[in-house]
């Protein structure tokens, strides 16, 4: 796989994980695009249909909480979390962007789990959809391959880069 820099890296094995995406429905058309994109990288790291799922919530607030009960409750490889929080005219954005991003790592550290961060946090519905748009941005696809990516850090022999960034 080719990065924006021109650079060639491996795509993550996803072979024989369990993957659960969580997806805040917040905007819909950003969340399907999101997922759309998740579920392309996680086709093309060779995760099975059959090992992954998609949870639905209402915003990115309530990620952090359904991402460790997912977590608790049975065993995933790794987590992809999607959704978009749009600056509005209120402190609003800047209490939920934060309490998602502040409990997602929170998670993450307690647990050991991976999760992948697509999470946007943009100025306007407008910048949301493009970068989850497949065709612009991408971003789904970029967290699930970066979910597999930690998911398969301390299990890899080679020194081989893997991943966007390698």
């Amino acid at each position: 796989m080719k990065t924006s820099n021109g650079e060639k890296h491996a795509l993550p094995e996803g072979q024989g994980k369990r993957v659960t995406i969580v997806s805040a429905q917040f905007y819909p058309a950003v969340a399907r695009w999101l997922e759309e994109g998740a579920q392309r990288g996680l086709d093309l790291c060779g995760v099975a249909p059959a090992a992954r799922r998609i949870v639905a919530v209402p915003g990115c607030f309530e990620i952090p909480l359904v991402v460790q009960r997912i977590i608790e409750s049975e065993r995933v490889d790794a987590v992809v979390a999607l959704g978009a929080v749009v600056r509005g005219e209120t402190p609003h954005f800047d209490y939920v962007a934060g309490a998602c991003v502040d409990g997602i790592m929170a998670v993450q550290l307690s647990t050991g789990v991976p999760v992948g961060f697509g999470i946007l946090t943009t100025d306007t519905l407008a910048q949301a959809e493009e970068r989850a748009d497949p065709a612009r941005g991408d971003k789904g696809f970029a967290a699930a391959l970066a979910a597999l990516t930690v998911a398969a850090v301390g299990q890899r022999s080679s020194s081989r880069p893997i991943g966007l960034r390698g």
